[in-house]
């Protein structure tokens, strides 16, 4: 097989050598910087969702999205000033319709997005959730290697989520795709639905931020101590003003995954804290997402790519594996989630998966569940449910 090298349009531990073919696909995400569950019934479910939020000081949301938080007893001017910080059951929003963030300028310091956690919790699998009959044998582990620097010349897309839980500020990873009915100018990010609902029993999370490039020359931890703002958030930080994710997840999410991971994915619109430029004007790409659902067999070679942040990781460096993916099968009623081996840890979750389509590299799926000694990384089939997601999106919030 001949070594593979993606690129997006316009520029970019044991990684074993796969006994099918005997040579790893190198994948390798690249770009240049610029100035600044696949069934009828979820694509019929899946709604996208959002609230709006400009400036620091003035808070913009929907008519009808501040009704439903006057129901919840939320005022809306205090939400900035504090009101966030109440996780009561009553005040923590889980409908569809009632996602809402605004922005609150100066909230996610360096030091702030460096304390925050990986959700273990939500990136674990239970060890018998790999023994059904439909799954391939487990991968053998293939070691995460740290992406070069900077970022903005090799992996400008992909960044940290960050976002605040009951358990405290909490990080994901995620990457920039492109928007169909704004081209050149997507401001949507791709990432779990882990990362932005707590699935089932829970509620949606506040104040979700994207940092695209995050470290971009990737500094240790003492280094970052001396580092400039524009090293640490090359792109600074994008507010998400709408999310969506699957009624599967927010219906059926757990801790482990549960019966809402083969539908565990998300899609951000978000918008600067400062400025006015789209998210792919400033990064200077976006990828397109693959919905065609191919079969593992036939995938060939994908590629991870994420911030791992639970030990032996710090969550400060971008890293990547790259494997042919198999089967995982969580439940004979649930689609089939792509599997490869990795060693990345919490905080790579939502993280793309890349895959070569015609010579142009795609998102294909997206990190959501692991074993608890980190040896692989399963992610969702993005098929029609997700697709109808991305298009509301799209079709609804794209311009705004």
């Amino acid at each position: 097989m001949r070594s593979t090298r993606p690129s997006f349009a316009g520029s970019r531990g044991r990684r074993r050598f796969l006994a099918a073919t005997g040579l790893a696909a190198a994948l390798m995400v690249t770009a240049t910087a610029c100035d600044s569950g696949d069934d009828k019934a979820a694509a019929e479910k899946s709604a996208a969702t959002g609230s709006g939020a400009s400036g620091a000081d003035k808070i913009e949301i929907p008519a009808d999205i501040a009704d439903r938080l006057k129901e919840h007893g939320i005022d809306v001017d205090q939400w900035k000033d504090g009101e966030w910080k109440n996780w009561d059951r009553d005040k923590w929003l889980s409908e569809a319709e009632d996602f809402v963030n605004p922005v609150i300028a100066g909230l996610w310091k360096p030091e702030r997005m460096k304390s925050a956690e990986d959700p273990e919790k939500t990136i674990s699998a239970k060890d018998a959730a790999a023994q059904q009959g439909g799954s391939d044998p487990a991968p053998a582990p293939v070691t995460a290697t740290r992406e070069k620097t900077p970022y903005h010349e090799n992996a400008a897309p992909v960044g940290k989520v960050f976002f605040d839980s009951p358990e405290g500020s909490m990080v994901c990873s995620g990457t920039v795709v492109k928007d169909p009915r704004n081209p050149g100018k997507s401001n949507l990010v791709w990432t779990a639905g882990h990362c932005v609902h707590a699935g089932g029993g829970g509620g949606w999370y506040r104040n979700i931020a994207f940092v695209p490039a995050y470290n971009d020359l990737g500094k240790s931890e003492a280094q970052l101590g001396r580092a400039t703002q524009q090293e640490i958030a090359p792109y600074g930080q994008y507010w998400a003003d709408w999310a969506s994710t699957s009624d599967e997840w927010i219906e059926g999410g757990s801790e482990s995954g549960g019966a809402g991971a083969a539908y565990d994915y998300a899609v951000l619109h978000v918008k600067p804290e400062s400025g006015s430029k789209s998210l792919e004007e400033t990064v200077g790409n976006a990828l397109d997402v693959d919905f065609s659902t191919p079969a593992a067999a036939d995938a060939g070679s994908m590629g991870a790519w994420g911030y791992p942040a639970a030990a032996p990781y710090d969550g400060l460096i971008m890293h990547k594996c790259v494997d042919r993916p198999g089967r995982l099968s969580l439940s004979p009623g649930l689609p089939t989630m792509y599997r490869i081996g990795c060693t990345m840890t919490g905080g790579s979750s939502g993280g793309g998966w890349f895959r070569v389509v015609d010579g142009k590299t795609v998102l294909v799926s997206n990190t959501s569940i692991g074993p608890s000694d980190n040896t692989w990384l399963a992610g969702p089939q993005l098929g029609k449910g997700a697709e109808a997601i991305y298009d509301t999106m799209s079709e609804e919030y794209g311009d705004k």
